[in-house]
């Protein structure tokens, strides 16, 4: 048995995968992460990726560049050109990020899963009255990004921007064993809410989660980092358009995107609980169109 196996036999271990990212102090561990993965030495980076492969199945053959800066720099890291190609159908909504999808399903009067069995309230998640009722009965996919995988996401559709909102939150880890284990974890990690419309007036949500070890999202079109630090407003009205596919901005680390969608449209025959999905492929169809 490899080295990597035993580590990940060893951490599957739900008592002690829960123990070792949840009882520990989360906000402080990933205040010291964001600073410590900055580091730009070539012996603190060297080592720091090399732990990182060896606790995990990272992949750097589609970065767009071989030599990193910092761990930082590796974790946000972009793709070779044309590796990620939204599906250029209209009437499809892609994913906006790899990620290994969770629960998915109809919204039922307000009320959504974060796994089978584990319900939480949609207004929990997005704090907005308005957006309860765009998204009473929408569809909801959670993708979740795991920390080997590609961190930037992407707009799902061609897209008008209206609103990005803030809300402050804990930084529980978001893997399953945590998602059976904590009530309405979502609606207590740090979050923010992308509100857009579609060209026909239908209201499609982004709610990047963040969790251990990163709370932070970087969006370009506000030119912002948004985390626990930030102070001030922290309701930002946008005006900007977006076409499928075009990057929205990273996490600092892995974490996870709810997708908030039209009713009418259905899910592709590709979605599956717990299947992996790439950014640019296809996740929801219109069946009006």
């Amino acid at each position: 048995m490899t080295v990597k196996s035993l580590i990940a036999s060893f951490t599957q271990q739900e008592d002690l995968n829960f123990l070792l990212t949840n009882r520990v102090p989360r906000a402080a561990l990933t205040r010291f992460m964001g600073w410590f993965s900055r580091v730009e030495n070539p012996l603190v980076r060297d080592f720091s990726i090399g732990c990182w492969k060896l606790f995990s199945d990272l992949d750097l053959s589609e970065a767009r560049k071989d030599r990193f800066k910092s761990l930082h720099d590796c974790f946000t890291r972009e793709l070779k050109p044309g590796l990620r190609p939204a599906d250029p159908d209209p009437c499809i909504v892609v994913s906006p990020s790899d990620g290994i999808i969770g629960a998915y399903g109809t919204v039922r009067d307000g009320e959504l899963f974060q796994i089978k069995g584990a319900p939480y309230a949609l207004i929990d998640l997005v704090g907005d009255p308005a957006l309860l009722e765009a998204h009473r009965n929408s569809k909801f996919v959670t993708l979740r990004l795991t920390s080997s995988m590609y961190h930037r996401f992407h707009a799902p559709h061609d897209a008008h921007i209206e609103r990005v909102t803030l809300i402050h939150g804990d930084t529980w880890n978001v893997n399953p064993i945590a998602l059976k284990r904590i009530e309405k974890l979502f609606c207590k990690n740090e979050r923010a809410v992308i509100r857009t419309q579609l060209a026909n007036g239908d209201a499609l949500t982004l709610v990047p989660v963040a969790a251990i070890l990163v709370a932070s999202i970087r969006l370009h079109f506000l030119d912002l980092v948004l985390n626990s630090q930030a102070a001030g407003r922290l309701s930002f009205p946008c005006n900007v358009n977006v076409k499928k596919g075009d990057e929205l901005g990273w996490f600092e680390h892995g974490s996870t995107i709810i997708l908030l969608a039209p009713g009418h449209y259905e899910f592709c025959e590709n979605v599956s609980e717990w299947g992996r999905i790439r950014a640019g492929e296809a996740l929801l169809r219109n069946r009006h169109a």
